[in-house]
């Protein structure tokens, strides 16, 4: 699913425009956000696909759902 990634006043936050849902990420897998999985507020988890360390945000990317509801 396509997830755009943006940094906020309140931190790391992802948008899924076809859910029109918004969450704020709540952990990481890897200090790096790349090529590992975050934690939603809602509970999902999404797998990142590999990019390189200095990607800058916002950016929107192909990521997995793996867990949550």
């Amino acid at each position: 699913m396509k997830v755009m990634l943006r940094n906020t006043p309140a931190g790391l936050s992802a948008y899924v425009p076809k859910k029109d849902l918004e969450e704020p990420v709540v952990s990481q897998e890897q200090a790096g956000l790349w090529g590992g999985t975050i934690t939603l507020a809602n509970g999902w988890v999404l797998a990142l696909p590999e990019m390189a360390a200095d990607t800058r945000l916002p950016i929107t990317v192909e990521a997995r759902k793996v867990g949550g509801e």
